[in-house]
């Protein structure tokens, strides 16, 4: 039992939900139903998602397994529930599952989920150190599931969709960075320059700041667009007032411990505009 929980753990479920949950946003934006694959698509496309985030977070738990000893050592690896050689097993065994799953959908979206894998191992392997452009990379992980919803139902690539996943690129850049303050202690140690690291977590604070309020400033526009229903505005209110909200927090206190929880409620923050997106989707006339 304690194996499964450290395998569960290792997966994140929470972010590999919200990962499969931004391919049917995606895939709610064009709002047609093109052919009789309609669902069969939509539910290899929340499977791929899922699949190859849980995969990303079990790598990139195999490669900081050391920097995880300093930083976070009630990780499973770390802690011992998980060996290094079991979770890298279990990545490839995700990964088979998420590429399947999308060769079963179409060809471009096995292209599009190669892709986005092949970022997936480059922020990893070589990206993690690089700072910001690793920051980047992770974004970038984030924003396609938007993009390949649309592909997965539609064969194409919405210019709405583009919108949404511009605004989840911002915010998760933003928690990216502020990920770097909880993490400098360890990550000074490993030689990982991050902004934390290289200008100091003042710096660091204040540039994740910018990438929220700029994730808060795109936000009117699928509004304006009529992109979405009126119900899209009380949500995607409730999720910028959070995003200002702890962007104040983390002006305010940039210590490790701070940025800790402002960076945890950004993830919570983001989900609720998973919802925002949604709702304003589906309701729209």
């Amino acid at each position: 039992m304690n194996k499964l929980g450290g395998y569960l753990r290792l997966m994140r479920p929470l972010n590999c939900a919200m990962m499969g949950f931004a391919v049917l946003v995606g895939a709610t934006l064009v709002r047609i139903i093109t052919s009789d694959s309609f669902w069969l698509n939509l539910t290899f496309g929340f499977l791929t998602g899922f699949t190859l985030t849980a995969a990303s977070m079990a790598i990139n738990d195999y490669y900081d397994r050391d920097i995880d000893a300093i930083n976070e050592p009630k990780r499973p690896i770390p802690s011992g529930a998980i060996k290094p050689k079991e979770a890298l097993a279990f990545t490839f065994f995700l990964t088979a599952i998420g590429l399947i799953t999308a060769y079963l959908t179409s060809i471009s979206c096995l292209i599009l989920a190669i892709i986005s894998w092949a970022i997936s191992v480059s922020y990893t392997t070589v990206g993690k150190r690089s700072g910001l452009p690793g920051n980047f990379l992770v974004a970038a992980c984030v924003a396609v599931p938007f993009i390949y919803g649309s592909l997965a139902v539609a064969g194409t690539i919405e210019l709405n969709v583009v919108i949404f996943a511009s605004m989840a690129f911002l915010s998760v850049t933003g928690r990216e960075i502020t990920k770097g303050i909880v993490d400098v202690q360890g990550d000074r140690a490993q030689n990982v320059k991050t902004l934390a690291v290289r200008s100091g977590e003042k710096t660091a604070a204040h540039t994740a700041v910018i990438f929220f309020l700029l994730a808060v400033a795109l936000s009117p526009i699928p509004l304006l667009l009529d992109l979405v229903s009126f119900w899209f505005i009380p949500l995607v209110a409730a999720t910028d007032i959070g995003l200002a909200a702890s962007a104040f927090m983390l002006l305010k206190n940039y210590s490790r411990e701070n940025a800790r929880k402002v960076k945890n409620m950004v993830l919570l923050w983001f989900l609720l505009g998973l919802l925002a997106f949604i709702v304003g989707a589906l309701t729209i006339n």
